[in-house]
């Protein structure tokens, strides 16, 4: 007598699935395929923002080095450089259009550049806002303490962030907010280091038009009152353009080459005012090239270079994650400029460090440590699963 078994309907289903693509599968194929799709999605744009932000960190750290040690074996106008560095940007972004569009280049330029001039005209926003805020970081440099400017400037990182809530709908997390508190802390531990003012000041400056903090005194308390103000403000124009920009590259069919060469002109117009305003007796004593060597040109590359990056950064991941690779190239030309330039650090420099990794670490949605004492061993804690709709504890 043969005894036949018929297998329950489910395993006759799984069967008769077998050997299909999960997308195929009516029943429970085609969702699961969804999610790991969206899965796999993720983590391919949380790789690439970790990428570019390295590559960022990477480039501005170097940048920063080569910077200080211009500064330190030539003297040149740091105006020229950044005027040099926009021009050599909008030249980079031509090529590339060149590339891409061929003999169509002059055609593609004429629709996206000049036959747009609303468009031309919205881009000038944040380069007259970066003007206005170079002009204002001048006057409070000038009014107050270095410690109070450096300490002060770093508001930029919250009013970038309070900026990026209203104007483009981004939801921060409590977590989140603590982490970028904890990096405002920590750039500023790392920056009061007295050891480290200057390259403090260069870190700072690279993300900010090269602006060059030197001036050491000790003004009247209306001055510093107006000084403080002028730096609040620009703490707030600092953060409103960047994200403005940053509206720019992402909510825009324009490319970004195209924006980068619309951004650079406004730029090199503002930094050619800027220049013949201030450095005019300047240039008729030594010329525009006074004090050029192969290590001013390797800045002026290196210069022209992150401004490309930092527009990719932005379009690919975020003013925030921008905001980390300026504070963790801080960090690393610090360190580089312990055999380089004997930069000693201390304690208070090392808190500030930590602070910076941690928050970075927080933000990412790492959680903090928890020390259980030695004598609790049996805690346990309610776990919940939503899709099964049980609970049941779990030993820590």
């Amino acid at each position: 007598v043969t005894a036949v078994v018929m297998p329950p309907a489910s395993h006759s289903r799984v069967a008769h699935y077998e050997g299909r693509a999960p997308a195929t599968y009516p029943q429970f194929g085609a969702r699961s395929s969804a999610a790991e799709m969206e899965k796999i999605k993720a983590g391919n744009e949380r790789w690439t923002k970790v990428v570019v932000a390295l590559v960022l960190t990477v480039q501005v750290t170097m940048m920063v080095m080569m910077l200080r040690y211009s500064k330190t074996s030539t003297k040149y106008l740091s105006s020229t450089a950044v005027i040099l560095a926009e021009a050599l940007k909008i030249i980079t972004c031509l090529l590339v259009l060149a590339w891409q569009h061929g003999a169509q280049l002059f055609q593609h330029l004429q629709k996206e550049v000049v036959g747009r001039p609303w468009d031309m005209l919205y881009v000038s926003v944040p380069a007259l806002l970066f003007l206005v805020q170079n002009n204002l970081l001048f006057y409070s440099m000038e009014c107050l303490e270095a410690v109070v400017y450096q300490v002060t400037y770093q508001l930029k990182i919250l009013t970038t962030a309070v900026c990026m809530v209203l104007m483009l709908g981004k939801r921060l997390s409590g977590q989140q907010w603590v982490a970028l508190l904890m990096l405002t802390c920590g750039v500023c531990l790392a920056q009061l280091d007295s050891s480290s003012n200057a390259v403090a000041k260069h870190a700072t400056v690279s993300a900010n038009s090269s602006l060059l903090p030197t001036l050491e005194k000790t003004p009247s308390s209306a001055k510093k009152y107006s000084g403080f103000v002028a730096l609040i403000a620009a703490c707030f124009i600092s953060g409103f353009a960047s994200v403005y920009t940053e509206k720019l590259l992402k909510q825009s069919s324009v490319s970004l080459w195209v924006r980068n060469v619309q951004l650079g002109v406004w730029s090199l117009a503002a930094g050619l005012i800027a220049f013949y305003s201030t450095a005019q007796a300047a240039l008729e004593q030594g010329g525009f090239f006074q004090g050029y060597t192969p290590i001013v040109w390797g800045v002026v590359i290196l210069q022209a270079s992150s401004g490309i990056l930092v527009a990719l950064v932005i379009k690919l991941a975020d003013n925030i994650v921008k905001t980390f690779s300026a504070a963790a190239s801080l960090l690393f030309s610090s360190l580089l400029s312990v055999p380089i330039f004997g930069f000693r650090p201390s304690g208070q420099f090392a808190a500030g460090s930590c602070l910076v990794v941690l928050s970075a670490h927080i933000y990412a949605g790492g959680s903090l440590p928890v020390v259980v004492p030695s004598g609790c061993t049996g805690l346990r804690r309610r776990v919940s699963h939503k899709g099964a709709g049980t609970e049941y504890d779990e030993r820590v």
